[in-house]
């Protein structure tokens, strides 16, 4: 079993990404293989509870109030509506069904429903992921009370990089509902998305950011940026498509992500759709084990069940072989 450090510097994860990229690859898949099956990968299912009218200002988001991306907002979905999505997840092979929410932060108000949709989830069988926004205190506790199995919140980016692509909240803000969420009892699923127009020092910031919390995320989704036109990266990608990342740079940030944090799910998420092939058999060697099922994420289009059931028919995977869902334990120091 891999040693488990939260003591990286940048410089190390730098020096990661700098190797020849086979070397890269080959320390990424024995760190991979010392600590998951390497021909199993988790099947997750995302559905949009509430989409549309977030008033926050990503600049890749096509739910946000500040784009023009024609997303129209509609009410949070009804218990039994969701339930009965969770239920065509699990007939088609899903493991985890992962809710989004376009909010801020929930109201209270609308917390009951939250709760009554994670039970009815989870008594499914199924693991069960929010994200919601930002989280209190209070609103952790509720929902690791009703069984919540992991809390997305993603970092995005780099401390460095973050205010060019968000204005509204902070790092410290995404932190923050971390913490909460960690202190509640709950797994964190936190991750990024790269190829909007960063550089490597960015990825090298971002990856550092996640590899020294005191505990790593239990799931860490890479993003490759789907631009869509009316969001401000979107519309600058289509000016500047140089900016987008390539795809051996894409791998590289997998493999550092694994190799910096062993225990984790690594989630090969937004923009698989696409890559070719090739290039995701690279992101599954280098340490990927982890992919969003289906024909679409949240608003973002997706490979879709045929497609991916013909890939691991060629590449030889499988599905995760997964127990019961595993209760997080809650972290003191966070707590206090």
């Amino acid at each position: 079993m891999t040693a488990i450090r939260t003591d990286w510097t940048r410089a190390e994860i730098a020096a990661l990404f700098d190797l020849p990229f086979t070397e890269l690859l080959f320390r990424a898949a024995s760190v991979h293989r010392e600590n998951h099956p390497p021909e199993q990968v988790q099947l997750c299912t995302l559905l949009s509870i509430k989409t549309g009218g977030c008033p926050e200002d990503c600049g890749y988001c096509s739910q946000s109030v500040k784009a023009d991306s024609g997303v129209e907002a509609t009410r949070l979905m009804d218990v039994q509506a969701v339930l009965q999505k969770a239920a065509q997840a699990k007939d088609n092979g899903s493991q985890r069904f992962c809710m989004g929410a376009a909010w801020r932060n929930p109201k209270d108000r609308d917390m009951p429903a939250i709760v009554e949709i994670v039970k009815g989830v989870r008594a499914m069988g199924l693991e069960t992921c929010m994200t919601l926004g930002m989280l209190t205190p209070k609103q952790a506790d509720m929902l690791a009370e009703a069984g919540l199995d992991y809390y997305n919140h993603n970092i995005d980016s780099s401390p460095e990089y973050y205010e060019r692509v968000i204005t509204t909240r902070t790092m410290a803000d995404r932190l923050d509902t971390l913490s909460n969420v960690r202190a509640a009892g709950i797994n964190v699923c936190s991750g990024g998305i790269v190829g909007m127009g960063e550089t490597r020092e960015d990825r090298v910031g971002f990856v550092h950011t996640l590899a020294t919390l005191p505990q790593h995320p239990e799931s860490v989704p890479v993003n490759a940026l789907v631009p869509v036109k009316g969001t401000v990266l979107g519309d600058m990608l289509a000016d500047t498509p140089m900016a987008k990342i390539d795809d051996i740079e894409f791998v590289r940030t997998v493999a550092v992500a694994r190799i910096t944090m062993p225990l984790s799910m690594v989630r090969l998420s937004a923009g698989r759709e696409s890559m070719s092939e090739a290039t995701q058999a690279l992101c599954f060697l280098a340490g990927a084990n982890s992919i969003f099922t289906g024909d679409k994420l949240l608003t973002a289009p997706n490979a879709g069940d045929d497609s991916d059931a013909a890939l691991f028919a060629k590449l030889g995977l499988t599905a995760l072989a997964q127990p019961e869902p595993l209760r997080a334990c809650r972290t003191p120091e966070l707590a206090e």
